[in-house]
């Protein structure tokens, strides 16, 4: 883990504690802390702006009553993320909902990018990953979009690590397979516009 992480894990432990105590201001500071980063996680499983925000409300809920109960033994990321994760699979269960089968995000929920990034990339990956169960969907944006070892990404959505990786190597496979035909409809595209 780098200093960087750490040190946000020690901050996020400080506020978990105090929030055990009943400081509110605590719970705003951590809520804030982790929307944008949930809000991108969660569009993996959902592009309902919505119900995304339910998920991170409930999340946050869950979080506030179990604070005092953190033992602290993965990073807080890992807890909160884990959390919003079980909070979203129940809320599709409960509304009959597939997983990512809705419209798109509005472009604020779109998940963050560096502002050089090219909009096509950011498009192609996209419909890449739109390929992808969203179990495999959900274990990419967790290592290389969040930075989750596999071994965080496994108590986040409480399965053996094998499983996770079992669900990166198909990702990255079918992702092979299907990014370059996505290119060439891309191309196909751009050439055909006059």
């Amino acid at each position: 883990m780098k200093d960087a992480d750490i040190d946000a894990d020690e901050t996020d432990r400080l506020l978990l504690q105090r929030m055990a105590a009943g400081d509110r201001a605590a719970l705003t500071t951590l809520y804030r802390s982790y929307h944008g980063r949930l809000c991108r996680f969660l569009s993996r499983l959902t592009r309902r702006a919505d119900l995304i925000e339910e998920v991170i409300n409930d999340c946050f809920w869950v979080v506030w009553q179990k604070a005092e109960s953190f033992k602290g033994e993965s990073r807080v990321s890992t807890w909160i993320i884990g959390i919003a994760y079980r909070c979203g699979l129940k809320a599709l269960r409960q509304r009959g909902d597939e997983p990512v089968d809705d419209e798109g995000l509005p472009e604020d929920r779109l998940p963050s990018h560096d502002p050089g990034e090219d909009r096509e990339l950011r498009d192609w990956l996209s419909k890449g990953m739109e390929r992808l169960s969203a179990d495999q969907r959900v274990v990419v944006e967790l290592v290389y979009g969040v930075g989750h070892t596999l071994d965080d990404v496994a108590a986040i959505m409480q399965c053996p690590v094998g499983t996770v990786k079992a669900r990166l190597f198909h990702a990255r496979v079918k992702l092979r397979n299907v990014l370059p035909a996505l290119a060439g409809d891309q191309l196909t595209q751009k050439e055909s516009v006059p």
